[in-house]
């Protein structure tokens, strides 16, 4: 294991603010973003981010200091002899490992390593198994055409410490994406989702809203008018006679099921619909000769209707 001090560059005497000086100067230097592909680098940036967890904190240091690279398990032992008053003693060491001397260790009956069942067989209460730090939330805010085909999003953590997250097709205001922090970070982060109001489309789950306008001619005689969609455009087929406000499906030109298997955004098959609600559009630009066989057709229809009275 490569020394701390030598990692950062830096003397035992260093301070904090050179300390601090050093691992600024390194990260930026061999950060992932920057040398991408560069094993070598990635393997780097990990030993600096330990090596400045360790001699950043000055309790921790203190105890590299003393010990070295088993710092930790021997400061420890040494807490643990204190506590009990006594010495630690290689019979006492034979009695916990088993007449061969060798440890046997089961991760969800013994609790830490082979030194603290050493402990615990001298009358010590058993250590409870460390608990990873409880789940944390993290609010993420995507737009709704990242909510179809799904993203990718990096997430800043601790040490400068980057981690790039999948969001997948389908995900929905109050969505939940579950992710493990990665090493050296300890417990899970939920984000939880909410998907950008869209200006065309209006949103319920899988289904999706939106309106079209239809000329008051094709409303009339009926036609095919286009659809825009999140992934293009689509035709329409309308009837005569189409009221404004009517309602049209589109099947399967919705959102994409969330967490569905073998999901993807572009298969119909698996998504939503799309409701195209008309809006008829009245002409505002009629000639003199268009106007007129509007008067011609008020009068034909007045007529029609005190012919069906009499």
């Amino acid at each position: 294991m490569p020394n701390y001090y030598d990692v950062l560059g830096v003397s035992r005497k260093a301070s904090e603010k050179e300390i601090r000086q050093a691992y600024r100067k390194l990260t930026r230097e061999h950060h992932p973003d920057v040398n991408k592909g560069d094993k070598g680098s990635e393997a780097k940036f990990k030993q600096i981010n330990e090596a400045y967890t360790v001699l950043s904190d000055s309790k921790k240091r203190s105890k590299y200091d003393r010990y070295g690279d088993n710092w930790s398990q021997r400061a420890d032992m040494d807490e643990t002899s204190g506590r009990q008053g006594g010495t630690f003693h290689w019979s006492d060491f034979q009695a916990a490992a088993g007449q061969d001397n060798s440890f046997f260790f089961d991760a969800e009956q013994d609790a830490g390593s082979p030194f603290e069942r050493l402990f615990n067989h001298r009358g010590q209460r058993p250590a409870q198994a460390r608990r990873p730090a409880p789940p944390t939330e993290k609010r993420l805010q995507v737009t709704l055409d990242e909510a179809f085909y799904g993203t990718n999003v990096v997430l800043d953590l601790l040490y400068g410490r980057r981690l790039e997250v999948k969001i997948p097709p389908g995900v929905d205001n109050g969505s939940r994406v579950s992710v493990a922090a990665g090493e050296g970070q300890r417990g899970i982060i939920h984000l939880v989702i909410s998907v950008k109001a869209n200006d065309q489309f209006q949103r319920k789950g899988k289904d999706l809203y939106t309106d079209v306008e239809v000329p008051l001619v094709d409303a009339i005689l009926g036609g095919e008018i286009s659809v825009v969609t999140l992934t293009g455009t689509v035709a329409l087929t309308i009837p005569s006679g189409t009221q404004n406000g009517q309602r049209f499906r589109l099947a399967g030109q919705g959102m994409p099921t969330l967490n569905k298997a073998g999901n993807k955004a572009g298969k119909s098959d698996q998504r939503g619909n799309l409701f195209a609600t008309v809006n008829v559009k009245l002409p505002t630009d009629l000639t003199p000769e268009q106007l007129e066989m509007f008067r011609q057709f008020r009068e034909a229809r007045i007529n029609n209707v005190n012919q069906a009275t009499d």
